[in-house]
């Protein structure tokens, strides 16, 4: 494209712009002109702009310089006509709301329904005389399942029920070494390291996320939460343990709930419980708990003639679910705003 072209191409603009702007007399056929003319995508002098590429390289220098100029008295018409029109424009185009309106409430955000429920959880517990504490969500297997006295034939440390990671502490190892890594499938691992690393006596909650393998469906879900709860002192009993637990039924799900414990088993506690609440017509199981195993006080080197102790977990997604009438998990990950809102403290 020849120099002369350009010029041609920017003269004929910016006679357009002074004839069309000098005559405005409105804020919304200014606002029209302005994104005619200057609009950043589809604007005429955006246009003209990409016509500098086929200008030789040589005249380059006076076509840029050319369009500068005319960029800017294209500018001070648009300016020249937003100080003619003033205030009169504003008032039609951009007039202030009525002040004797109402105002509009701010949409603003708010905890999810699970991080509600851990909050509520913690704080009932604490009136019970039980401090939160966290652990890391990445372990090894002895404490994930050799210090929870789960053997290696057990069910629950095969490949297929874990996520095991590759990681390169990892690499030479199996499953079943002590030292394999995996993304913890119980929160009961966070009241081994309490153990390891804090004096008795204990009364400690621990609520965070836990992995496992599951196919989602309304009741189950890769990633969920749990509360392990843990006492450990001289004398504790079973009669202690169903009383805290009768407690947090009544005090998170109401006075008038029933509460139904039955006989079950798991490694690391003997005996061991079933915990169930009456919902809709029938029993929901909502955790297990025993008492604490000798054979994890021993794992420790804590003396179980001196020591006893009571553990239990809860999933914390059964617990919501149920409070807030929820009746698919899935819908607590779906990342819904529109569900979501309908749980706005």
């Amino acid at each position: 494209m020849s120099l002369q072209n350009f010029f041609n191409s920017l003269d004929e603009l910016v006679s357009e712009a002074r004839a069309t702007l000098s005559s405005v007399d409105s804020g919304d056929s200014l606002e029209a002109l302005r994104v005619k003319f200057v609009g950043a995508k589809n604007g005429a002098l955006k246009s003209v702009q990409k016509l500098l590429g086929a200008v030789d390289v040589p005249d380059k220098p006076a076509a840029g310089k050319r369009f500068n100029e005319v960029r800017d008295a294209i500018q001070a018409l648009l300016d020249e006509a937003t100080a003619r029109i003033g205030g009169g424009a504003v008032a039609k185009s951009e007039s202030l709301p009525d002040a004797t309106l109402p105002g509009l409430r701010p949409r603003l955000g708010q905890l999810h329904p699970i991080t509600q429920t851990i909050e509520h959880l913690k704080e009932i517990m604490g009136r019970l005389g039980f401090t939160a504490t966290e652990g890391p969500e990445i372990e090894d297997t002895w404490h994930n399942f050799v210090a929870l006295n789960i053997p290696e034939d057990h069910p629950a440390r095969d490949p297929l029920d874990n996520f095991y990671l590759a990681t390169a502490k990892a690499a030479n190892s199996s499953p079943l070494d002590r030292d394999a890594m995996l993304l913890r499938s119980q929160t009961s691992t966070v009241q081994i390291r309490v153990m390891e690393s804090q004096p008795l006596p204990l009364r400690i909650i621990s609520l965070g996320r836990v992995y496992r393998p599951d196919a989602p469906d309304a009741t189950h879900f890769p990633m969920f939460h749990q509360m392990e709860g843990l006492w450990v002192d001289r004398n504790v009993t079973m009669a202690q343990l169903k009383s805290v637990l009768r407690l947090f039924a009544t005090s998170y799900l109401g006075g008038d709930v029933n509460v139904r414990f039955r006989p079950s088993f798991f490694p690391f506690t003997e005996p061991s419980v079933e915990v169930d609440y009456w919902w809709n017509g029938q029993w929901i199981e909502f955790g297990g708990a025993g008492m604490v195993d000798p054979n994890v006080f021993q794992h420790l080197n804590i003396d179980s003639e001196k020591w006893s102790g009571f553990a239990f977990g809860l999933g914390v997604e059964r617990l919501c679910m149920r409070r807030y009438g929820i009746t698919d998990i899935r819908d607590l990950y779906r990342s819904d705003v529109r569900f979501l809102r309908q749980f706005a403290q």
